[in-house]
């Protein structure tokens, strides 16, 4: 086993350092979200004499490096599910389905998708890295009700897999901006949810992340 310290992930650091746990809570507004992953998170990793050891998931570590390094490799893992939603919306828009508020509201939701998009393409390269390409995508939009069942599961997903990374993130900034993202997916979700009759917080009154392996199984259906 190697003697070198393994780079402790910006949770780890943050819960152990309240300079820069109150840096971080300024940064993200000090949302509910950002206590809720400290507190869940804080203690992911356990520092051991002959260096730092992780608990967490060394599959979701080799798969984000398809992506890129480090914390590139977790922007773009994100970039790509935000290219896949933000095409989603475009489509449902062109495809005639809705009208009115409903129509407003897939509006106002792919152009938040989109912006996501913007953000973390400018991420990525600020990382020293080129940004993930856009996948080819393809989704069923045989109905309205579908189609809103479609969305919402689509917000969940985006939700749990920003929660499900977060411990990974290495840089304080960054984790701040994946967890702002998370809220307005988590919103959306609720939104959605709510219009296709579930519950607004399907699980309950914490929210449960979602590991890499399982997100890219889901959305593999839509790529072309």
């Amino acid at each position: 086993m190697s003697n070198t310290p393994r780079k402790q992930s910006a949770v780890t650091r943050l819960a152990r350092d309240p300079v820069s746990r109150r840096r971080f809570f300024a940064l993200t507004g000090g949302t509910t979200a950002a206590g809720a992953l400290l507190v869940a998170c804080g203690d992911d990793e356990e520092e051991t004499a002959t260096g730092t050891t992780s608990s967490s998931s060394t599959t979701d570590e080799e798969m984000t490096s398809q992506f890129g390094e480090g914390d590139l490799g977790i922007v773009n893992y994100a970039l790509t599910l935000e290219y896949l939603e933000a095409a989603f919306y475009a489509e449902v828009v062109k495809s005639g389905l809705f009208k009115g508020d409903d129509l407003a509201l897939i509006k106002q939701i792919g152009a938040a998708e989109q912006e996501h998009v913007d953000a973390l393409t400018a991420t990525a390269k600020q990382l020293g890295g080129p940004p993930a390409e856009a996948p080819m995508a393809k989704f069923p939009l045989d109905d309205a009700q579908s189609v809103l069942e479609l969305a919402a599961t689509v917000e969940n997903l985006g939700a749990a897999a920003y929660l499900g990374a977060a411990a990974m993130i290495e840089d304080p900034e960054i984790l701040a901006a994946a967890l702002s993202i998370h809220s307005v997916e988590g919103r959306h979700a609720a939104v959605l949810n709510v219009l296709t009759g579930q519950e607004p917080t399907p699980d309950g009154a914490f929210a449960m992340g979602a590991d890499m392996q399982t997100v890219l199984d889901e959305v593999q259906p839509f790529l072309a």
